[in-house]
């Protein structure tokens, strides 16, 4: 698969976990589970972060 369709993907996954923990920020009264879902989509982000900077 070609690297810029997995960092698209990758972008869409870190976009679509930031606003369900900004959801579940405001909507779950226990934070760890918000901590979790930041946490997931940050490694997402950051897995992309590297294919960026090894694929050029």
């Amino acid at each position: 698969m070609d690297p810029q369709k997995i960092r698209n993907i990758l972008n869409i996954l870190f976009m679509i976990g930031t606003l369900i923990a900004i959801i579940v920020y405001f909507a779950v009264d226990d934070k760890k589970t918000f901590i979790y879902v930041c946490a997931a989509a940050i490694f997402v982000k950051i897995m992309e972060f590297f294919i960026r900077f090894t694929n050029r």
